[in-house]
């Protein structure tokens, strides 16, 4: 009987060591897709929406022979025009067009993402307001016993 205990125990340390040696195995694999790789120049592609033309994505990377994937978010709004990873300063929206009934700004490239191609400026559009935005009156003192 006591044979068997200590060749359990035996058996059980072996197991132990053997499950340990495997997870450091998977630790190193994954740090190779994670950019811990010899590779330094990643080229991306663009973000690409899971569902639809917009919303969160992926998009994919390439350095010599390795791929990877990358989540991202495709704007749901004029952005998605000029793509999520071209970043934009803007200037003040520009008088009322009273034909087009439509004000502009212009924007400059301040930073382009994962090394995509930019436009170096760009011109956005929107309605004008055809309403004045108006306070609600009566509101602060609401609750309050006159």
């Amino acid at each position: 009987m006591r044979g068997l205990f200590s060749t359990l125990i035996v058996v059980l340390v072996a197991l132990m060591i053997v499950t340990t040696e495997a997870g450091k195995n998977k630790k190193e694999k994954n740090k190779g897709g994670k950019g811990g790789s010899d590779c330094a120049e990643w080229r991306y592609g663009n973000c690409v929406a899971n569902n639809g033309d917009c919303g969160p994505g992926a998009r994919e990377g390439t350095c010599n022979e390795q791929t990877k994937k990358v989540k991202c978010r495709v704007p749901c709004n004029w952005k998605k025009e000029f793509g999520a990873d071209c970043k934009y300063k803007f200037g003040n929206w520009g008088e009322c067009d009273t034909t087009s009934s439509t004000k502009s700004r212009t924007g400059t490239l301040q930073k382009a993402l994962f090394n995509v191609d930019c436009q170096q400026t760009i011109s956005v559009s929107k309605p004008c307001a055809t309403k004045v935005k108006n306070k609600p009156k009566g509101k602060k003192n609401k609750g309050k016993g006159n």
